[in-house]
């Protein structure tokens, strides 16, 4: 973790959820690889199952951008029966009990939210997958809000923390996340941004501009009980 600089303590804190809180790649990669089966089985995809690497360096993104990524000219059918797919499996593995949070994800919360420090979940990701996982691993029970680009229909993810902040009448936040765009969402709302580098989806220079860099997720409390 990097020297901290002087900061204050939030009344909540917003948590990006895939390579945040949540080991993605245990459901994603399946998941994926079983969509692109069922894909070429109903004739709406051909040839062979784009690489890991390109789905799992989108992770973060909308996922309209995804997507373009991962199949790009795909048609409006097949996006849109991809996502179907992709949702239903990972909430299946879930179910199935194979997937994980980061370590001491939980207790960190726990020990935030005993604290009386707000907590909310700011995710790109469809409404449907993201509740899945905070109901799967039993989050809801700590978050006051899940918030979803799926749901609120946001283009970016600043707009979905300046609507997170309106409707829950927040002066003074962390954004917690790993990606780019979670240091722009917090930068563009004039919050504190915590980036975290455990997942290695992005490249080096995703968390720029980030307050603080943690290596590891329970390193999050140490910084809040430095901070005045």
């Amino acid at each position: 973790m990097q020297q901290q600089p002087f900061l204050h303590k939030p009344q909540a804190m917003m948590f990006d959820m895939d390579g945040t809180l949540f080991e993605t790649e245990t459901v994603l990669l399946p998941a994926y690889h079983r969509t692109f089966q069922q894909l070429r089985s109903e004739g709406l995809y051909e040839g062979e199952t784009p690489p890991e690497e390109i789905i799992l360096s989108s992770l973060g993104m909308l996922l309209e951008d995804i997507w373009a990524r991962v199949m790009p000219g795909a048609s409006r059918q097949t996006i849109d029966r991809a996502n179907e797919l992709l949702l239903q499996l990972q909430l299946q593995l879930m179910e199935e009990g194979i997937s994980r949070l980061y370590p001491h994800v939980e207790e960190t919360l726990e020990s935030l939210h005993a604290q009386g420090v707000r907590l909310f979940i700011a995710s790109n990701g469809l409404e449907g997958y993201v509740k899945g996982v905070t109901r799967v691993h039993h989050l809801d029970r700590l978050l006051e809000g899940v918030y979803s680009a799926g749901e609120y229909e946001t283009e970016t993810k600043t707009e979905l923390v300046r609507l997170l902040m309106q409707q829950h009448g927040l002066q003074s936040a962390w954004m917690v996340g790993d990606r780019s765009s979670d240091v722009e969402a917090g930068k563009g709302n004039g919050q504190t941004v915590i980036g975290c580098r455990y997942a290695d989806f992005g490249d080096a220079g995703e968390l720029a501009g980030a307050d603080v860099v943690i290596q590891s997720f329970e390193q999050l409390l140490d910084v809040f009980n430095k901070a005045k």
